[in-house]
């Protein structure tokens, strides 16, 4: 049965990871190089229903983020792993059960995310931690806006040039908001690469913001009494 799409613009580490996977799942893959070349496909395969989008994070007529969005809306449930392009080194923090595979690939931990993704539930959410969809975005130089939800609570964190300019929930804007979302933990995401921030009130280096606002969820977690000396 065929249960991963993977999409990538080099043939040949397309096909390496169609024998990884084959090799040490036993699933099969179907292997593609764009954003249109899969959407042709799957018109052509209407019973097929991949679990798993493997997909290179962004190329020349490719932007997953944008695949991902269209065939999530095909297949409910679908789970999607990103390859960005920047190497594992240039990470500032690393997330557990992280989805995001730069290079080198831990070919490990892939396919250990495979066998989880296949045996969740055929309506699972396609769940990503807050930190891990900002430090993707910013390590690629995105621009443009990210919408996170988690259960009724939505917020939004604008970028320029792979920096975060601005964020706002609800109850709060700029450095507060962004606390706020990372507190929230595994969450949806939407992103739209044409909005942009009316304000920029966040000046702070992205990695140095992302970590404050991980420590101030720590804190948050401490009784209260350690909250004071934290």
């Amino acid at each position: 049965m065929t249960q991963l799409l993977i999409v990538h613009r080099d043939p040949e580490i397309g096909r390496g990871l169609v024998q990884l996977v084959k090799d040490y799942t036993g699933y099969e893959s179907v292997l593609t190089q764009g954003e249109s070349e899969t959407l042709v496909w799957l018109r052509r395969q209407p019973n097929l229903r991949p679990r798993i989008l493997l997909t290179q994070l962004q190329a020349p007529g490719l932007d997953s983020f944008i695949l991902g969005a269209l065939l999530g809306e095909m297949f409910s449930g679908l789970q999607t792993l990103f390859l960005p392009a920047y190497p594992a080194s240039a990470q500032r923090m690393e997330v557990a059960g992280s989805k995001v595979f730069p290079e080198p690939i831990d070919g490990e931990r892939l396919v250990s995310t495979i066998e989880r993704s296949v045996r969740m539930f055929s309506d699972a959410p396609d769940l990503f931690h807050v930190l891990d969809i900002l430090q993707m975005c910013c390590l690629s130089n995105r621009s443009g806006a990210v919408q996170m939800v988690s259960g009724s609570k939505v917020g939004t964190t604008y970028l320029r040039d792979g920096q975060i300019v601005h964020a706002e929930t609800a109850t709060e804007c700029g450095d507060g908001a962004l606390s706020e979302m990372v507190s929230w933990g595994e969450i949806e995401f939407a992103y739209d690469r044409s909005v942009h921030a009316g304000v920029e009130t966040i000046k702070k280096a992205w990695n140095a913001l992302l970590i404050d606002a991980l420590e101030e969820e720590r804190r948050r977690a401490l009784p209260a009494w350690r909250q004071q000396t934290a």
